[in-house]
């Protein structure tokens, strides 16, 4: 069964009717598809009419949604003999990010994203994809790994932070999410990121300092997450609606202060309600992206990168 956000109300009631139309046996007194057209349209507008003037608040519920791609997903569509590594030969394998080899539409590359998982069992098994230090020091070994086979590095980022626990900040939290930003800005290769959900704080960026930075339309990308903000300046996590404005979290905000390079269109209603229309326009914006980039040696694609974080937030005096 569809799981409807709160806003999308109006569309779930039409949805309801129809299913209900479906399920009657033929008779004289309606013709039950002609009604069930004249419904489908309806909701189809409604839907169009409120994804159109989304608020980014409740863009923020959208991306969190649960049937909405996550990064296994993306890999299994996307990338044909994947073969994942584990572990960063130091402490122990984090699930909360996956990772390996395997070939985008005929290019071998090295693929590693946020894993949050689609049900209470997987959630738990990849820590709501909230990575610990042995996280990013493994995606910084399969970074590392990536320059040495020359293969262009794809990420596919979807996680509300790193995992702000008590033994994570033991082993290394900071320096460890500050190597892996280190590991994107050094790469020899290309890296195409995408923010496929939530982008969040540092535990994002250690995966999205890329060459291009690409974010799908109902997706967010944040410093922190909008209860955390309002938590912190009102006191009231109630005010995250606020916050997430006030914040320019939206691909579309994001694309206009040059912080990303592309929004990837999605399904009217979000990529939960069309996977595979989502995931080959996700696809497709790659591997343009990767045309565009394989050309550049090595220094130069160094360069370009740095050169592209480093403008972000200068004003002309």
């Amino acid at each position: 069964m569809r799981q409807y956000l709160e806003f999308e109300k109006p569309v779930a009631e039409l949805e309801a009717k129809i299913d209900e139309l479906r399920r009657m046996p033929a008779s004289g007194e309606i013709n039950i598809a002609e009604e069930v057209a004249r419904l489908s349209t309806k909701a189809d507008a409604q839907l169009k009419g409120i994804y159109a003037k989304l608020t980014p608040w409740q863009k923020t519920q959208v991306a969190r949604h649960a049937e909405r791609p996550k990064a296994a997903g993306v890999i299994a569509a996307l990338i044909e003999d994947f073969i994942p590594l584990a572990g960063d030969r130091a402490f122990a394998d984090d699930a909360a990010i996956i990772g390996g080899m395997g070939r985008f539409r005929g290019t071998p590359v090295m693929v590693i994203g946020t894993e949050k998982g689609t049900d209470t069992e997987t959630r738990i098994k990849h820590n709501f994809g909230m990575a610990k230090p042995e996280g990013y020091r493994k995606a910084k070994r399969l970074m590392e790994l990536a320059g040495r086979f020359n293969l262009p590095i794809l990420t596919f980022v979807d996680t509300s932070g790193a995992f702000p626990g008590i033994e994570a900040e033991a082993r290394g939290q900071a320096e460890a999410i500050a190597r892996g930003i280190e590991a994107c800005l050094s790469a020899p290769v290309p890296l195409v990121a995408a923010i496929i959900g939530e982008g969040g704080s540092g535990g994002a960026i250690a995966l999205a300092a890329g060459n291009a930075v690409l974010m799908y339309e109902h997706a967010i990308y944040s410093v922190i997450s909008p209860e955390g903000c309002a938590s912190i300046l009102w006191r009231d996590a109630a005010q995250a609606p606020v916050a997430a404005e006030a914040m320019r979290i939206t691909a579309q905000d994001l694309k206009k202060l040059g912080l990303i390079d592309e929004i990837v269109a999605e399904p009217v209603g979000g990529a939960h309600r069309d996977p595979e229309t989502a995931l080959a326009a996700l696809g497709d914006a790659v591997e343009a992206q990767l045309a565009s980039l394989k050309d550049l040696a090595p220094e130069a694609l160094k360069a370009k990168r740095r050169e592209k974080f480093l403008a972000m937030g200068k004003v002309g005096l």
